[in-house]
């Protein structure tokens, strides 16, 4: 196999679980940095022997708070990386970061370690909203974080968030305005959402009602567009050339392995298609890699058609949209075997989604009902 492939790895840790946060996070009062760096070492090599030849274009350390990793773990994990694969000589590698003091101190040893891209979880501006998202910070530790990720790192992404309780379009505006002078080639925003399990559904946190979640998207779309960085992914924006190129491997239905508790990874191979999944507690993962080399909890083998579903969900949260040759050539089925020709028809005549020079694109109309859009859409196999 010579295609590109992408790595991602999970640390799952933080220093306290955010109240929204639904990710494979836990707090840890002490971590073995040594043992579980031998663990990702060994889970990585098990999935290099599978993929070996391969060329690996980008590598992501997420979590969790992968800036609690030492600088020494992280830069174990790329030498291996660059020793198992073939290493693209413009390859991207992210680490996920908070803006805490600690962690700020760390950057120049994760640069040195071979990072060349950071990705920084500011979340909010506003000292009171980031109280209520239970965050570590405070709104001037994250604009001396975001100043320091620029002066040492060519590519920065800052995450924020948006409609939260009471929040309205015009406070919104104010705050992504005020982001905007510090930020730099690549933000990504997320509509808060209430996820089951979460502190937050426990305690009956009231979700941004419909209409002023749109006018929330709208007002965000409107302002980056108009400052360089359209969205290119419905919650990702990026001056043209900076977009996340990991990220878009999974949008794009590419390959990539998934190393780490909880990680999931996408696999081609002579067998056909194959989803990973690692096994999600920490402890668990830790003490089966240690007894067979890797932490996977299951293996499935996908029908063609099953990724070729996964490349239309992924493909229309694109800006560029869905590549329907592309699609094909990967999975062996066409669109038209996979969505409902009268549901395709009123969708596309509606102005929710464009079929044009061979790219099936969501709308900005589209967009705000995607989810609705696919599950009308796609029909099950037959038989």
């Amino acid at each position: 196999m010579t295609q590109d492939l992408a790595l991602y790895i999970h640390w799952p840790f933080c220093e306290s679980k955010c109240p929204y946060c639904d990710f494979n996070s836990h707090v840890a009062e002490a971590v073995d940095q040594d043992r579980w760096r031998a663990a990702l070492l060994s889970e990585m090599a098990h999935y290099a022997q599978e993929t070996s030849g391969r060329k690996l274009t980008s590598i992501f350390f997420g979590g969790g708070t992968p800036s609690l990793m030492v600088p020494d773990t992280v830069t174990a994990l790329i030498f291996a990386a660059a020793g198992h694969w073939q290493a693209a000589e413009d390859i991207e590698i992210t680490l996920e970061a908070n803006p805490s003091s600690a962690e700020r101190g760390r950057f120049a040893a994760y640069r040195a370690a071979g990072v060349n891209r950071l990705s920084l979880g500011v979340q909010s501006l506003d000292n009171e909203a980031l109280t209520f998202l239970g965050r570590r910070h405070d709104a001037a530790q994250a604009r001396d974080a975001m100043a320091a990720a620029r002066e040492i790192f060519s590519r920065v992404s800052f995450d924020f968030i948006y409609a939260r309780p009471g929040q309205t379009a015009d406070a919104w505006r104010r705050e992504l305005t005020d982001a905007l002078s510090m930020a730099g080639d690549h933000l990504s925003v997320y509509q808060l959402t209430i996820e089951p399990g979460t502190p937050f559904f426990r305690d009956d946190v009231p979700a941004t009602d419909e209409d002023t979640g749109t006018a929330l998207f709208e007002a965000t779309q409107e302002i980056l567009a108009s400052a360089g960085l359209p969205a290119y992914e419905i919650s990702n924006h990026a001056r043209p050339g900076f977009e996340s190129r990991h990220n878009l491997t999974y949008w794009r239905g590419g390959d990539y392995v998934g190393i780490g508790p909880g990680a999931h990874g996408r696999l081609a191979g002579d067998d056909g298609f194959n989803a990973t999944h690692q096994i999600h507690d920490p402890a668990r993962w830790l003490d089966q890699v240690e007894a067979t080399g890797h932490g996977t909890g299951k293996r499935r083998r996908l029908s063609g058609r099953e990724r070729a579903e996964e490349m239309v969900m992924t493909g229309l949260r694109l800006g560029e949209g869905l590549d329907v040759a592309r699609l094909e050539a990967t999975t062996g089925v066409t669109l038209p075997a996979l969505v409902d020709p009268h549901m395709f028809g009123q969708v596309c005549d509606g102005g929710f989604l464009v079929d044009a020079a061979g790219r099936l694109t969501a709308t900005a109309a589209g967009r705000l009902r995607l989810n609705a859009i696919l599950a009308a859409l796609l029909v099950p196999e037959a038989g």
